[in-house]
């Protein structure tokens, strides 16, 4: 084993690098000492260093002169003693010291050269300048070995921050779309797991991941995803809200909104209007028997929460545009209404279409679909036109605004 002149043993590592320096090398050009540590602190994980080892090598920088490091063996020697660099770290113990320096040396960021005594001085014999502490060429002759490290540290870095934020979306995602299933089928046990599923997800992302920790989260949350997918698209293709029973309530209470609106401004009607609207009325059982003419009822009330058969929830998760236009937050199906009558002018909807609508579908189910209209905004050339066709789908009961909402929400989950 080869000795030092002071018998202190040199480890294989150290050997390699203090041969290597003696080697004659490349020309290269002199490197900034601080871009050199820059590098080398974001790849310092690739090397084994952690921060305190990087702190003990900018005090040695510190006391090399200048602002380069010239990548010659034996130009660029710092010698202070132990004491001095304690001093510029703080007050660092010696032994903590030399156990970080221990690692930059086995590193090969540093090499140790030896004076025949063992101090770190330096000397001029014949014209000729020697010097003995620690060699920082290193940092110069592996720059470029440290700036691709660093490169790949940043790049990893990056992968693991945007697969990160998916993870995190796909989580809400799968909790949105698992709350819905379990409003619209409580039966069915799965509904739980993925709410569990989500909720564990949301434990795990309270830790420092890796990016294999990351992916295996990924890879369980998106076959969970296509499970709720498939789960829901049977449930609505089973449940479409056109039967003959939900068709009948819809309507009832679709007709009921207008009836109390038409009543709550019934004199500005004329006599033909109001006689073809009460028969229309009465067509349809209603366990409120006849409405009379002589009796003005109280303005109309907020709409009914059941109307479009979705958790308010789910809309504004998939329909979240809408947030923009309310004076607060939106929290009761009220709130969704007054913004969509805010935003319905803006994107072109006539007064005399939308109050055909909430005559038509109900308020409560013109707002969501406003709401899923202002999502699409950019795709529909005619607002007023393409709600007048859903108004007519409405009439006929083939028409609920759950396929819109839902499209939306798998759109946000894709």
């Amino acid at each position: 084993m080869p000795l030092t002149p002071f018998g202190r043993t040199v480890d294989a590592v150290l050997l390699k690098h203090q041969q290597a320096a003696a080697a004659p090398s490349p020309m290269l050009s002199p490197v900034s000492k601080w871009d050199a540590l820059r590098e080398l602190a974001a790849a310092r994980k690739a090397y084994g260093l952690n921060d305190r080892d990087l702190s003990v090598l900018q005090a040695l920088i510190s006391f090399l002169p200048g602002t380069d490091v010239d990548p010659q063996p034996g130009v660029t020697v710092v010698h202070p003693s132990n004491r001095t660099i304690c001093e510029r770290l703080n007050g660092m113990p010696n032994s903590t010291m030399r156990r970080h320096m221990a690692k930059l040396v086995a590193a090969g960021i540093l090499i140790r050269r030896d004076s025949p005594n063992g101090k770190r001085y330096v000397r001029r014999s014949q014209g000729e300048r020697v010097a003995y502490g620690f060699d920082l060429s290193p940092l110069a002759r592996r720059y470029a070995e440290f700036s691709d490290a660093a490169e790949a540290e940043r790049a990893l870095a990056s992968r693991i921050k945007q697969l990160r934020e998916t993870v995190s979306l796909m989580r809400r995602d799968l909790l949105n779309l698992a709350l819905l299933g379990a409003a619209e089928d409580p039966e069915l046990s799965i509904w739980d797991q993925f709410q569990d599923l989500a909720h564990l997800t949301a434990r795990d992302l309270r830790r420092k991941l890796g990016l294999t920790d990351l992916a295996d989260i990924q890879a369980s949350l998106s076959t969970a995803l296509e499970e709720t997918k498939r789960q829901l698209e049977t449930l609505f293709a089973e449940k479409p809200g056109t039967s003959d029973a939900q068709i009948e309530h819809h309507y009832q209470n679709s007709k009921k909104d207008s009836f109390e609106s038409e009543q709550a401004v019934k004199p500005a009607h004329a006599p033909h209007t109001e006689s073809q609207e009460d028969t229309g009325y009465a067509e349809k059982p209603s366990e409120q028997g006849p409405v009379s003419h002589e009796t003005r009822p109280q303005p109309p009330k907020a709409p009914d929460p059941s109307g479009p058969n979705l958790p308010l929830r789910l809309i504004l998760s998939a329909c979240g545009e809408i947030q923009s236009y309310a004076d607060g937050a939106i929290r009761h199906w009220p709130d969704l209404l007054r913004a969509a009558d805010t935003v319905r002018p803006m994107m072109g909807i006539s007064s005399a279409v939308w109050e055909e609508t909430k005559t038509v579908m109900g308020a409560a189910e013109a707002a969501t679909v406003v709401a899923a209209m202002l999502e699409r905004f950019p795709d529909i050339r005619s607002p007023s036109g393409y709600l007048r066709h859903l108004n007519a789908k409405a009439v006929s009961g083939t028409f609920t605004s759950a396929p819109m909402v839902m499209a939306l929400a798998r759109k946000a989950a894709a």
